[in-house]
């Protein structure tokens, strides 16, 4: 039985050096959940918290109510699929799968059930004869995940699971994990640093780092209303500008060192005047023959549907050591296509650009529920 997951002010040291210093978060029943975040941040540190490999210095680990801290990694019912797949290579796909069930002292005739049905949802059915180094490394994976689903795990936990796959191969894999995840309906916990990966495959993200969790929501959330400047840097690509913010209350007008302006009806009404940062995603700019900044086109990259540009920008005062900002054409409505060179003016689409507070690098756009 899946059931939901409660971090309540865990806290992980090693020595005197403390990793996750006090975290909470919770994990719905049946979702997809990931952990995602740079190197060092320590979302693998905190899955093995909950898989019972580290243990915990301070907080509570509760699976559907039952506090784990105390017990054991092997009586937690939990299912593990790691990045190198750790099957056994003198075993075939078939006894992989089946050894676990051994383990869990599952009735043999119960096993050839659940042996028959696992290998076909993973499809490796017509596999189940092969060892491992017959098969590809997507074909490895799909057996790893089988393993980890055949005892009916109440929770899975996947630490970066494609890292060893070729590109084509990751884009495959991760729509076999979404798929067989919401056909069995497992909590699951999933762990990567590939932003992408987290976009494509989740329900919910928790954006980590040092050991914090900066952000915990949906991935379209995530991406079009990031928490803070680090959320914003971190996930997809986006361009930072200093504008000044007048007004009170929701409706407020921010001005750029080159005197544009933009009319925004999404700020909370408790922010000050004064400095802030601007975030603009690539999609957020157009071109305008009269308004916004004047930009330099330095690159062009053509992507099929889309062509991207690096440009620099002119006659406005950026945040932070950004050199050329990224710029995105969409080839399907657009009337003319820039070259190296062209200098180019760029307007901002008001209700997609997020705004940050100077200071605490917190947003100061109005999330709506």
């Amino acid at each position: 039985m899946s059931k939901d997951i409660v971090i309540e002010n865990a806290v992980k040291r090693y020595g005197d050096l403390t990793i996750i210093p006090n975290l909470s978060a919770v994990i719905k029943n049946s979702e997809l959940f990931t952990l995602l975040g740079p190197s060092g941040c320590g979302k693998t540190t905190l899955l093995r918290m909950i898989a019972g490999f580290n243990s915990i210095e301070g907080g509570t680990i509760s699976f559907s109510g039952q506090v784990i801290n105390d017990i054991p990694a092997h009586k937690r019912n939990i299912g593990m699929v790691f990045q190198d797949y750790a099957i056994f290579p003198h075993l075939t796909v078939e006894q992989n799968v089946r050894y676990g069930l051994k383990e869990h002292k599952v009735s043999k005739k119960e096993a050839d059930e659940r042996l028959e049905n696992i290998l076909k949802l993973t499809k490796i059915d017509i596999y189940k004869n092969r060892l491992p180094e017959k098969l590809s490394g997507g074909q490895q994976q799909r057996v790893a995940l089988a393993r980890a689903i055949a005892i009916h795990p109440d929770v899975l936990l996947m630490d970066e699971p494609l890292s060893n796959l070729d590109a084509k191969l990751r884009v495959e894999m991760r729509q076999v994990i979404r798929d067989i995840q919401k056909t069995i309906g497992i909590t699951t916990v999933y762990v990567t640093h590939d932003q992408e990966e987290a976009l494509a495959i989740s329900d919910r993200i928790a954006v980590m780092n040092n050991g914090e969790i900066q952000q915990i929501a949906t991935p379209h959330t995530i991406y079009t209303r990031p928490s803070n400047l680090f959320v914003a840097d971190f996930i997809g690509h986006s361009g930072f500008v200093h504008a000044e913010m007048t007004g009170i209350g929701n409706s407020r007008t921010l001005t750029f060192s080159n005197g544009y302006s933009i009319q925004m009806d999404n700020i909370v009404a408790t922010a000050k005047e004064g400095k802030v940062v601007v975030g603009i995603r690539p999609e957020e700019l157009y071109p305008s023959e009269s308004v916004g900044f004047l930009a330099t086109i330095a690159e062009a990259t053509y992507l099929g549907k889309y062509i991207i540009y690096f440009a620099h920008l002119e006659e406005v005062e950026t945040f932070g050591d950004q050199e050329l900002f990224e710029i995105s054409q969409d080839l399907g409505t657009s009337t003319r296509l820039y070259d190296v060179n062209d200098k180019v003016r760029f307007a901002i689409y008001p209700h997609k650009v997020n705004v940050f507070d100077l200071v605490t690098g917190n947003s100061l756009i109005e999330v709506l529920p």
